[in-house]
């Protein structure tokens, strides 16, 4: 913790109880969610970010893509409208957000959509001529009115939430105790060889209920990295820049070094706006490497297509069949 967030610690309490209160109101009633008739599936976290909640959205379409038509939902974080924005052809990250952009260019066969309020979201997706059958919540565990019929709780394995406080000391955007809101809860970002002893020591302390399941999961990196028009092999790239705006490079920036090469690193702040100064920094370099949201951001700019590469990841999760036969029972 910083100093800051240390010396802030007598606002804990009074930020606890009325995250504690909000909750409370919606569990008994007095404050209303609204419930449906077809499959929702919100993933989320308890913490400010950083779980990695798109990986794990990506997995549940291609997981479900197949079976049943898809809508995402997400807040546009950092766009530049308002309001309910369907993706089209004309979209791009300042209208509908870096990550619902990346959702909208990787899967061609969705819908995308985004709007700060769920509620009217799911209700305009569903006015649609064709419905979405399945609609996945990007980042809304802590939208309480919407009554998700499964929620997926994500956290990372370097900090994981029963070792954390709320804000702005920690980083709970609410007490510990939501995480019996959810149905599943996958660790995030574990070590690809974490042992069976150490996963029954974080069940142990997750405390499950009765109703709820735990599973584990890793980042997987790509071998090749990929830009607009061409592919190179990770192993042999000469040395690079890395540009990074999201909440948590470090397993990245371990992992590019695990495997020996040679970058400098620009680090930005999540979903960071670029600048001009920025672009003229990153652009005087002769490759760049960045992440996938970071791309679809940064792709369109004259004088970085040539030379700005992204490094695919996907999740994978251990006993990932019985993950997804629990996914694929709510929606059928």
């Amino acid at each position: 913790m910083n100093f800051i967030r240390i010396i802030l610690f007598p606002v804990v309490p009074i930020y606890y109880l009325i995250t504690w209160l909000r909750n409370w109101l919606y569990d008994t009633g007095i404050k209303t969610s609204k419930s449906y008739d077809f499959p929702v599936i919100c993933v989320g976290n308890l913490s400010t970010g950083g779980t990695g909640k798109t990986p794990m959205i990506e997995y549940l379409i291609r997981l479900l893509k197949d079976e049943k038509s898809i809508a995402t939902l997400s807040r546009g974080y950092k766009r530049k409208t308002n309001g309910f924005v369907l993706a089209d052809e004309n979209a791009n990250s300042d209208t509908i957000g870096d990550e619902p952009f990346q959702f909208h260019r990787k899967f061609k066969n969705i819908t995308v959509a985004v709007d700060s309020d769920r509620q009217n979201g799911i209700s305009e997706l569903r006015s649609l001529n064709v419905q979405p059958e399945v609609v996945l919540l990007d980042d809304a565990f802590q939208h309480r009115r919407v009554k998700a019929g499964f929620n997926i709780m994500l956290a990372a394995y370097n900090n994981l939430y029963y070792k954390d406080w709320v804000l702005p000391t920690g980083n709970l955007r609410e007490p510990r105790s939501g995480a019996k809101r959810s149905d599943v809860i996958v660790v995030t970002k574990c070590d690809k060889d974490i042992s069976e002893a150490e996963r029954q020591k974080i069940s142990s302390k997750i405390k499950l209920t009765g109703n709820q399941q735990l599973f584990f999961s890793y980042v997987d990196y790509a071998t090749k990295v990929i830009s607009e028009s061409a592919e190179l092999e990770l192993k042999d790239l000469p040395e690079f820049t890395l540009v990074t705006g999201i909440a948590n490079a470090k397993p990245l920036v371990d992992f590019l070094n695990e495997k020996g090469l040679i970058f400098n690193h620009l680090e930005y702040s999540d979903h960071y706006n670029f600048k001009v100064s920025d672009i003229e920094t990153i652009a005087s370099n002769d490759l760049i490497i960045t992440t996938e949201k970071d791309f679809v951001r940064l792709s369109d700019n004259e004088e970085l297509k040539s030379k700005l590469y992204y490094l695919p990841i996907q999740i994978k999760i251990y006993k990932s069949s019985a993950f997804n036969k629990t996914v694929l029972e709510f929606i059928n």
